[in-house]
C-alpha cells in the first residue's frame, strides 16, 4: 500500500495527495516491488533504504547516507495479533526516512497502531513539512503504546493466574509462556529504541528545536519507564512460572504416591487369594468356615495396611 500526504502551508490541513512535492509524507505499508521502484525513481533514493525496513529481523538503528543526504531511522514498534483464540504480542521494525529536506517516508511490513493513528489524525495534528517533529511524535507515541500494551499483558497475566489457582489448565500455562516470550521481545526492542533516541538527542543527527527536544526527552522518559515495567513484569512472570512448575511437580508426586498406595492395598487380597487358590494342601482347606476365615483375614490385613499408609500420609 502506498499513500502520500501533504500539509497545506496556509491552512495547516493535511490531506492525501498523488503528486510528489516537497514536504510530502510518503507512507508505505507492505509495498510491492513496483511501488518501491516508483517511489525511488521519483524522489531519487536507493531502494535499499526501503528494503531495510521490510526485513522482520532488522534491529533498531540509524543509517546515514552522506552521498544523497538521506537518513534512515529503524524503530521497533509493538504489535498485537490474533492467533486462533489468543492475542499474540510481538514487535516489528518500521523505517523512517529523511530524504534531504524534501520528503519524509515511513515504511512497515504490516499495519500498525503507530502509523495508523498518525495517518487518521487520532493522536496528533500531523504537519508533514515538520519532519523532525513528525519523527519525535512517532517515537513518543511508540513509547506510550509500549506502556499501554505492557499494562494489557499484566492484566492478562493476572487473569491467567486466577484461572490456574482453581485448576491447572494447559491453555493457561501456554498463555503465560506466550506472555513471557512477548516481554522478552518488548525488553529487547525497548533497549534498542533507547539507543536510537539517545543517539538522536546526543548526536544532533537532525535539527532539533527547543520544543522538539522536550518531546524527545519525554519519549526517552516514557521508554525508560516501559523498560522498567517490562523488566518487573518479566521477573514476576518468571517467578510465577517457576512456582506453577513446582506446584505441578508436587501435584504429580501426590498423585503417584496415592496410586502407589492404592496399588499396594489392592495387591494384598490378590496375594492371599492366590496363595489359597493353589493346587496344593493349604491351611483351612478342609474347614467348612475356611473361605470366611480367609476373607476376614484378608480384610483385616488390608484394613491394617490402609491405616498404616494413611498414618504415613500416603493416602492424601
Amino acid at each position: 500500500m502506498l499513500e502520500m500526504y501533504q500539509t497545506d502551508l496556509k491552512t495547516n490541513q493535511t490531506k492525501k495527495t498523488t503528486k510528489y512535492e516537497k514536504g510530502n509524507w510518503i507512507n508505505m505499508i507492505s509495498p510491492t516491488e513496483e511501488e518501491i521502484k516508483i517511489v525511488c525513481e521519483n524522489i531519487k533514493i536507493q531502494e535499499d533504504f526501503i528494503r531495510y525496513a521490510l526485513d522482520s529481523e532488522e534491529k533498531a538503528r540509524i543509517d546515514i547516507e552522506d552521498d544523497d543526504d538521506t537518513i534512515l531511522f529503524i524503530i521497533d514498534v509493538p504489535i498485537r495479533e490474533k492467533e486462533g483464540d489468543t492475542m499474540i504480542y510481538s514487535t516489528m521494525p518500521i523505517g523512517v526516512i529523511f530524504v534531504r529536506d524534501d520528503y519524509f517516508i515511513t515504511v512497515s511490513l504490516k499495519q500498525n497502531d503507530i502509523i495508523q493513528n498518525l495517518s487518521k489524525g487520532k493522536k496528533n495534528n500531523i504537519i508533514t513539512y515538520k519532519k523532525s517533529r513528525f519523527l519525535l511524535q512517532i517515537l513518543f507515541n511508540n513509547s506510550s503504546l509500549y506502556l499501554n500494551l505492557l499494562k494489557k499483558i499484566n492484566k492478562e497475566t493476572e487473569i491467567a493466574e486466577s484461572v490456574l489457582k482453581n485448576s491447572m489448565k494447559n491453555k493457561e500455562l501456554l498463555k503465560l509462556l506466550s506472555l513471557e516470550k512477548s516481554l522478552v521481545y518488548f525488553t529487547t526492542s525497548l533497549k534498542s529504541n533507547e539507543i536510537v533516541m539517545e543517539k538522536t538527542m546526543r548526536g544532533k543527527i537532525i535539527k532539533l528545536y527547543e520544543e522538539d527536544e522536550d518531546i524527545l526527552e519525554d519519549a526517552i522518559i516514557e521508554n525508560k519507564q516501559a523498560i522498567e515495567m517490562a523488566k518487573i513484569y518479566s521477573d514476576i512472570l518468571n517467578g510465577t512460572m517457576d512456582a506453577y512448575a513446582s506446584i505441578i511437580s508436587n501435584n504429580l508426586n501426590r498423585v503417584m504416591k496415592y496410586l502407589t498406595s492404592i496399588t499396594i492395598i489392592l495387591a494384598i487380597p490378590t496375594v492371599i487369594a492366590s496363595y489359597w487358590g493353589m493346587n496344593v494342601r493349604v491351611p483351612l482347606q478342609d474347614n467348612p468356615w475356611g473361605f470366611t476365615i480367609v476373607l476376614l483375614f484378608s480384610a483385616l490385613v488390608t484394613a491394617g495396611i490402609a491405616m498404616w499408609l494413611n498414618k504415613k500420609d500416603m493416602l492424601r
